[in-house]
């Protein structure tokens, strides 16, 4: 089965979040035997790590993915899952986000002839979902039997303009504002009568809209607060509101917490009658650029495409924050990244071919 064949037959899987589809099954008869299978599924989420310990040095690398798909959507003129082939492109769901780099590091896996330690493949069908039951459970059970990697690569699209331009080092977190400041209704013609919060909020608006609570740093672009949704009243031209309802996100860098937004927030609303609540679903990570993965993939994109690529931390978040959380020097790489999630998602087959050539180097070199 060649490269192109492994990754045409995991496009054809519709394994919609969290449902693999009978993915993870044909997975462990391609490794075959001679790689070690731990299963952890929970709550409809499967999660596989496979592994092959190839000497006894304590160096463990591993690639990372997921199985899982977002729905098709409508307007797809080709079958979303037939996978075929023409003039050297791919078109499929799943064919960017990620199947292309599920398939790559599968070949390149299986197909290694030697490595220092041990190489390992962790994936989950639960990423485009919410992800409570997937990658994060395997490390922690991982964790518990002292079997954490100490490098990763997330096989997450990220090359922008060409293949090979861009690896992520880093990605940065996501928190969640919500604010109310509480008011008094009251009549329009009697403003002095009650309090407006749409009032009290305009002065100082500019004060939070796009503001950066840091400067940022070489890995991070600074962390902005933006404003996602305010509503206030009851859409009637003479009723002042009672309360105005604020929504927020931040994209923070390892420059801010979530304790710093709070601090920020009581500085400027502080002398009204307000409210907050804040969560946080990722936490930023960055992998220092001296780190040995990162050294070795710059130097086998260099070897394998030509390409002098660049560190990036740009984009949403992806399952690298759960590595990093543990210590693990995670990257990413993967393909260009232009149609994820779109209609008509697709690749070509010189990119998938060329990133598995250059995990085959990689591992041949790490």
């Amino acid at each position: 089965m060649t490269i192109i064949e492994l990754f045409q037959k995991l496009l054809r899987f519709k394994s919609l979040t969290p449902n693999d589809d009978g993915a993870f099954d044909f997975i462990e008869e391609y490794l075959g035997d001679t790689w070690t299978c731990i299963k952890v599924d929970m709550e409809g989420v499967k999660n596989r790590f496979y592994y092959k310990k190839f000497n006894e040095n304590s160096q463990h690398l591993c690639f990372a993915g997921h199985i899982d798909v977002v729905p098709v959507g409508e307007g797809w003129t080709i079958d979303p899952f037939a996978a075929d082939v023409v003039d050297g492109v791919i078109t499929a769901r799943g064919a960017q986000d990620m199947k292309s780099g599920d398939a790559a590091f599968l070949y390149a896996c299986k197909h290694a002839q030697n490595f220092d330690g041990t190489l390992s493949i962790l994936m989950t069908s639960d990423e485009e979902g919410e992800g409570t039951y997937g990658t994060i459970k395997m490390l922690e059970h991982l964790k518990e039997i002292d079997m954490i990697p100490n490098y990763a690569v997330v096989a997450e699209p990220t090359c922008e303009e060409v293949f090979g331009d861009a690896i992520k080092v880093g990605r940065r977190g996501s928190i969640n504002g919500y604010l109310t400041i509480q008011g008094k209704q009251g009549h329009a013609a009697y403003p002095e009568k009650g309090i407006n919060p749409v009032h009290q909020i305009a002065p100082i608006l500019e004060k939070i809209a796009g503001f950066d609570l840091d400067n940022g740093d070489e890995y991070f672009a600074p962390s902005k607060l933006v404003i996602t949704d305010i509503r206030a009243g009851m859409q009637v031209t003479n009723v002042t509101p009672n309360k105005l309802d604020l929504m927020f996100n931040v994209r923070n860098s390892t420059n801010t917490k979530k304790e710093d937004v709070e601090a920020y927030i009581e500085k400027i609303f502080g002398h009204l009658n307000y409210s907050l609540r804040t969560t946080q679903g990722s936490y930023p990570f960055v992998t220092n650029k001296e780190s040995k993965v990162v050294r070795a993939m710059e130097t086998s994109i260099k070897e394998v495409l030509g390409v002098t690529t660049k560190h990036s931390t740009a984009g949403g978040t992806s399952d690298a924050r759960y590595f990093g959380a543990f210590g693990i020097e995670a990257i990413e790489f993967g393909v260009i990244n232009d149609t994820i999630h779109s209609i008509g998602e697709r690749t070509t087959v010189k990119e998938v071919e060329g990133l598995c050539a250059v995990f085959e180097d990689l591992i041949k070199k790490f």
